[in-house]
């Protein structure tokens, strides 16, 4: 979420969620997983209320203008700097990079719980890319070509 308060919100909703269907938990994989599942259902749900045109950008562009990664891996950042950069991202962006980067989704798995093609996660992804990319660089005063 954008705020603190959302991300409060959210994450108090998911918790009541929990503790209502905990009786509905089979003991059949990680209980770790089945709580997961809840937290990001209940996120994309309020995201989705959120919005009321299309939350996805349903274009597939492969063509980008990206600096190398190992480049940006040389240019220090402030941890608190960065995530306040991925908290700015459009929220379709956003989603897809935190659910790709922290969560280790695949993409498949992406597109089958967002409801969105795998083309469509892939590009959200590369743009979210693209976004935290010019912003880290143009911090370190770095010019993109």
């Amino acid at each position: 979420m954008k705020n603190e308060d959302d991300a409060k919100d959210v994450f108090q909703e998911a918790f009541v969620i929990v503790f209502q269907k905990i009786s509905q938990y089979k003991f059949e994989g990680s209980f770790e997983g089945w709580l997961k599942r809840i937290f990001i259902n209940k996120l994309i749900e309020t995201l989705n209320k959120k919005k009321k045109e299309s939350f996805f950008l349903d274009v597939f562009d492969p063509d980008s203008d990206f600096i190398e990664e190992e480049e940006l891996d040389t240019i220090p950042i402030e941890q608190e700097k960065l995530l306040e950069y991925i908290r700015d991202l459009p929220d379709q962006y956003r989603t897809v990079f935190n659910l790709y980067v922290f969560e280790k989704m695949k993409h498949k798995e992406i597109a089958e719980l967002l409801n969105i093609s795998e083309g469509t996660s892939k590009s959200n992804l590369n743009r979210a890319k693209g976004i935290l990319q010019k912003r880290i660089l143009s911090i370190k005063n770095f010019k993109i070509a």
